[in-house]
């Protein structure tokens, strides 16, 4: 069906239907950012307003001086950076290896790898835990990276892309000398940059938020994250201070709307290409 032949009223319709999905989306961040900019008898007051009578830019600077939020920060980017890459890299080579390869028990592994997705990670707290104990690695940031160095889903997603590569380019490449790290970087990975792409887009944002792992295995604040940081502002009797508290989640969401501005093409087109294949 063409554009024009779609009836005016179901068009303004489907518009108006977005528009208010946007809005039911946005308005908790619209409010948010909006109370971090208000002082505390502004937010307690009712009827609330929705924006503050005079921006109280002070809010951030009180939050940033009331705890290490510069060593939170450092923390986040550091485990975050450090999961995404060694997951992107080890789902890149696994995923390729159950796509590609022919090894005894390949299947049997990918279907293990497929149930590891439907296991609560919660199943497995106990064990981890006792073993990064046993190593004497709590509170370090080893504790936090190493359990999430291996996705599932990361290999997954990648065994998928893969294979919708045709096998006549990979026999292609062969047969001009190539090896198989050579057809994995500069092959397979350029036409599956879209699906990996998302994913360590998705792999930051989930361990950038991940308050409860990091709360188990930590107890100094040299190693903690920044959502750990922003729980703090609560614990250390600030809990009422919803201004302070809204301040510090806006410097936890920032730096994810960021990383979501700049790659955005990007998700879109794995979505697409996703659609696709």
């Amino acid at each position: 069906m063409r554009e024009s032949d779609v009836h005016p009223t179901l068009r303004a319709g489907a518009l108006a239907l977005l528009v208010l999905i946007a809005l039911v989306e946005v308005t908790p961040y619209l409010w948010m950012v909006s109370t971090s900019l208000k002082s505390l008898p502004e937010v307690i007051a009712f009827p609330p307003t929705l924006l503050p009578s005079e921006a109280m830019w002070s809010n951030y600077a009180e939050v940033w001086g009331s705890a290490p939020f510069g060593d939170y920060i450092a923390n986040s980017v550091i485990i975050a950076t450090s999961i995404m890459i060694t997951q992107g890299i080890l789902a890149c080579l696994a995923g390729y290896a159950f796509a590609r390869m022919e090894f005894p028990g390949r299947d049997a592994m990918f279907y293990a790898v497929i149930a590891c997705l439907m296991i609560p990670p919660q199943v497995r707290f106990v064990s981890i835990f006792l073993l990064l104990d046993n190593f004497d690695l709590l509170d370090t940031y080893a504790a936090q990276i190493l359990p999430h160095s291996v996705s599932a889903l990361g290999i997954f997603l990648m065994r998928q892309a893969f294979l919708a590569v045709p096998q006549e380019i990979i026999d292609a490449a062969k047969v001009d000398g190539a090896g198989t790290l050579r057809i994995i970087f500069q092959i397979m990975l350029p036409m599956a940059a879209p699906t990996l792409t998302a994913f360590l887009l998705f792999s930051f944002v989930f361990h950038w938020n991940d308050y409860f792992w990091p709360l188990v295995v930590t107890l100094e604040e040299t190693v903690r994250p920044l959502p750990l940081g922003v729980a703090m502002l609560r614990e250390q009797g600030t809990g009422s201070r919803w201004h302070l508290i809204m301040a510090g989640n806006v410097i936890l969401v920032a730096p994810l709307l960021v990383a979501f501005v700049l790659a955005q093409k990007r998700i879109v087109k794995a979505f697409v290409f996703a659609s696709i294949k």
